[in-house]
């Protein structure tokens, strides 16, 4: 059985002080445990950027894609050994700039796989410039005069999208974080985690405090229901609280791979299947 000293790394976090990461990485190491996976059951993707920077922090299988680029990676692995857990994690740079598009087919295919995103609202391993989640008119470094674009919203954008999965957390919420992401694991398709969190070097709109105010875990609301119109009227930006918690579940989720006809009742995974092919008559065609 693995514990926590399993998934220790003889480097050390490097993060800011106070910032969110140190939460996410001590929860994601719980709910390893929490799973029983060892190091070497498990596949942990990073994006470039801070989130990116807990790489070399665990002790476990963990590849750092190109950035934006860590879910056509995690859905890869995932696919070629449906067997083993995958865990994608990106920030909201990365995943709303150039990795959109990844994300929305990630969705629509339903990749058994969580995906953990870090929405800290910056760039922060690039000193504080705006993000597709930074409020309009907020400045940054790369925004002196304020951002101009509206701002994106993750839960509205995934849900609107078909996303059989949507939970969100809070750093400040250690327990619900890691129950969060043990969820995520067991989902049968995309699991998509949003976890707010504060960057306590370039964003001091939305700090420990401010979220710590508003959050609420969705447990205590009686009233909460599993109907995707229903939570995506809830996580709208006008609301003055912050639900956090397994906001949505489809419990009818089938995933890409259980779906593919031709593979039902196969033992193998596809990895297993590769073999060398001696492709040297076709080679011949264009010397």
């Amino acid at each position: 059985m693995a514990t926590l000293a399993d998934f220790n790394s003889p480097l050390l976090p490097t993060w800011c002080p106070g910032c969110g990461n140190f939460a996410i990485w001590t929860c994601l190491k719980q709910a390893l445990v929490e799973k029983g996976l060892s190091p070497m059951d498990v596949n942990l993707c990073f994006d470039i950027g801070c989130n990116g920077n807990g790489a070399d922090k665990i002790n476990a299988y963990a590849f750092k894609g190109l950035h934006g680029r860590t879910i056509p990676l995690a859905s890869g692995i995932s696919l070629g050994n449906h067997k083993l857990p995958v865990i994608g994690i990106g920030g909201d740079g990365g995943t709303f700039d150039e990795g959109m598009a990844h994300l929305i087919h990630a969705i629509r295919s339903n990749y058994k796989f969580l995906f953990i995103l870090h929405n800290n609202c910056d760039f922060g391993l690039t000193t504080g410039q705006a993000t597709p989640t930074t409020p309009q008119g907020q400045k940054m470094n790369s925004s002196p005069y304020g951002v101009v674009e509206s701002r994106l919203n993750p839960g509205q954008l995934v849900l609107a999208s078909g996303a059989s999965f949507y939970a969100r957390g809070f750093t400040g919420n250690i327990p619900q974080l890691k129950e969060l992401i043990v969820k995520g694991l067991e989902h049968e398709g995309f699991a998509f985690l949003e976890v707010l969190q504060h960057c306590p070097t370039y964003n001091k709109f939305q700090d420990h405090l401010y979220l710590n105010s508003r959050v609420y875990d969705v447990k205590t609301d009686e009233n909460h229901k599993n109907d995707r119109r229903y939570v995506y009227d809830l996580v709208d930006y006008s609301n003055e609280k912050i639900a956090t918690g397994l906001l949505y579940q489809d419990p009818e989720s089938t995933s890409y791979y259980s779906r593919l006809e031709k593979r039902k009742g196969m033992e193998t995974t596809l990895k297993d299947e590769v073999k060398v092919y001696d492709i040297a008559e076709q080679v011949k065609e264009f010397i």
